[in-house]
């Protein structure tokens, strides 16, 4: 399949696909070794700084294009028409980015930045999550599945809290049919854990790790329901 855009004569967009194309593809070296580990990012070029990394991808910046984001998926990782496809589902909604352009051949999308902190990073660092932020991402979730999505893979590093309102930051995953309790689980946790006491509390990343790792086991030794 060719190139995807919202607007292929918009100059702004073209810039930046050329720096993406001169610059960060050919500087960039990344590979996904293990399909449950963020992939391994060994060289970025300059100008171009990490915003974050998946098991599958990276998403890095440009310092004059601040509104957007490019996630580049990994040599040999599928998925990237999936996600292509889950922003066209989604269109416009305020809890989930937008994809401006996409090239399957490059392996990459240039999406609408989303600025905030995720919610693991709240719990490292004591931030307090209000209820609203939980609220804003369960009707995101609701919207989603009314557009033929089904929400997957939702947890504290893919939703984030944004001047205080939640919203979603990861939507690769949704056009997976298989059962996912992550989210249910998470806000189950909120909902009898979180305690106010608790909320300014850091929370090391190690014991949120373990945490995670743990329920990674206990979910695999467990049917979903």
């Amino acid at each position: 399949m060719g190139d995807r855009s919202l607007d292929r004569t918009d100059p702004g967009l073209q810039r930046l696909i050329g720096l993406i194309d001169r610059e960060a593809l050919p500087g960039l070296d990344i590979a996904s070794e293990h399909p449950h580990h963020p992939i391994a990012v060994r060289r970025v070029p300059e100008p171009w700084v990490i915003v974050g990394a998946g098991n599958y991808a990276v998403v890095v910046s440009h310092p004059d294009y601040p509104r957007q984001v490019v996630k580049i998926y990994a040599p040999g990782r599928p998925g990237i028409e999936a996600e292509a496809e889950v922003y066209r589902r989604l269109g416009r909604h305020p809890a989930y980015s937008e994809c401006h352009y996409y090239r399957p051949e490059g392996g990459y999308l240039i999406l609408k930045r989303l600025s905030g902190m995720t919610l693991y990073e709240c719990f490292r660092r004591g931030i307090p999550i209000p209820e609203r932020v939980i609220e804003d991402i369960d009707e995101a979730l609701g919207y989603a599945r009314s557009r033929g999505l089904h929400p997957h893979d939702v947890h504290g590093k893919n939703v984030m809290m944004s001047d205080g309102r939640g919203v979603v930051v990861d939507v690769s995953d949704f056009l997976n049919p298989d059962p996912c309790t992550m989210w249910r689980d998470l806000k189950r946790a909120y909902k009898v854990l979180y305690r106010p006491w608790v909320r300014r509390i850091s929370i090391p990343g190690w014991v949120l790790d373990s945490v995670r790792r743990g329920y990674r086991v206990f979910k695999r030794a467990r049917p979903q329901r």
